[in-house]
């Protein structure tokens, strides 16, 4: 996802930002496009964060509830389960974090490229 950083109009003071940029501001808002843009967002920010807080609920109840199985050991090593799930935490969270960014480069960016685009005027 981009972050842009929007400089002040130099005609317009710091202070008392002007009525029409407010009101092109609350139109972007207003607009099917920013709502599209929203839905996009939470469609997969709301998903990802129940699916990645159950996996990592079921990681801690596991270890709390099931020692046992937490602690049987893999591949006649060291190694044991718990150790397995702990290591999976990271990898679920650099998968989201790659995934996201595939997800924000396709649906979220150009829509969010375009609306900018809209409200300054083509200025980046």
């Amino acid at each position: 996802m981009k972050v842009v950083i929007h400089k002040m109009s130099t005609d317009t003071p710091a202070s008392a930002p002007s009525d029409s940029v407010s009101e092109r501001y609350l139109a972007v808002q207003r607009s099917d496009e920013f709502a599209g843009l929203r839905r996009a967002l939470r469609g997969f920010v709301f998903p990802m964060t129940i699916a990645f807080f159950l996996w990592y609920a079921l990681y801690v109840i596991l270890s709390a509830y099931a020692r046992g199985f937490m602690s049987a050991r893999l591949f006649d090593s060291n190694i044991n389960v718990a150790l397995v799930f702990g290591l999976l935490q990271f990898v679920s969270t650099f998968l989201i974090a790659w995934y996201y960014s595939r997800y924000a480069d396709r649906k979220i960016d150009p829509v969010a490229d375009k609306i900018r685009d809209e409200l300054t005027g083509g200025d980046s």
